[in-house]
């Protein structure tokens, strides 16, 4: 409030040589109207060059106060991008986790079935019933060959699918913003 001080004092001046001018010169006709109106005038001078003052100060405020809230919303904005990449990654490797364990719990059912159909082959080739052992056999690898081509296009699919962009991800909806 220093911007202010030179002003005061200066209408002080003023007003205590219109007032020295006052009690000195003796009392005319003419010189008490010309020492108000000169009053009148410093004293809109004064309130002009006060109000200019004051508008400076509001204004640089006001600028001050919308770079902090452009400061404070831009933050915000780069928390939540932030927030919502972690919650993707978060997402995707939830996802993952779970896909992983069911293609495990399916390999190893598969695998367990596969196991039993070549054992039930090379029973049935020991108890003399070649034809249908080797059916058996045959049939169990190529169940096994059908389902190994069917995990390597799978894995194989995942990347290729993750760049090209394919992949969609559950989008957060944007808060209701005013600028």
């Amino acid at each position: 409030m220093l911007r202010f001080l030179p002003a005061i004092i200066l209408i002080q001046l003023a007003t205590a040589a219109l007032i020295y001018a006052l009690i000195n010169a003796p009392l005319e006709g003419n010189q008490l109207p010309a020492i108000a109106l000169l009053g009148l005038i410093m004293s809109v001078l004064a309130a002009f060059w006060f109000s200019s003052i004051a508008g400076h100060l509001h204004k640089d405020t006001l600028a001050k106060t919308k770079a902090k809230h452009a400061l404070e919303r831009e933050t915000i904005r780069v928390n939540a991008e932030r927030q919502k990449t972690r919650i993707v990654k978060d997402t995707h490797k939830e996802i993952t986790k779970a896909t992983n364990r069911a293609h495990a719990k399916a390999n190893f059912k598969v695998g367990a079935m596969l196991a039993a159909a070549v054992g039930a082959g090379g029973l049935m080739l020991f108890t003399q019933f070649v034809t249908i052992g080797l059916l058996i056999l045959t049939t169990s690898g190529g169940a096994l060959v059908g389902y190994m081509t069917r995990l390597k296009q799978e894995r194989n699919d995942v990347p290729r699918l993750a760049k090209e962009g394919n992949i969609e991800y559950l989008e957060v909806a944007p808060s209701d913003e005013k600028n």
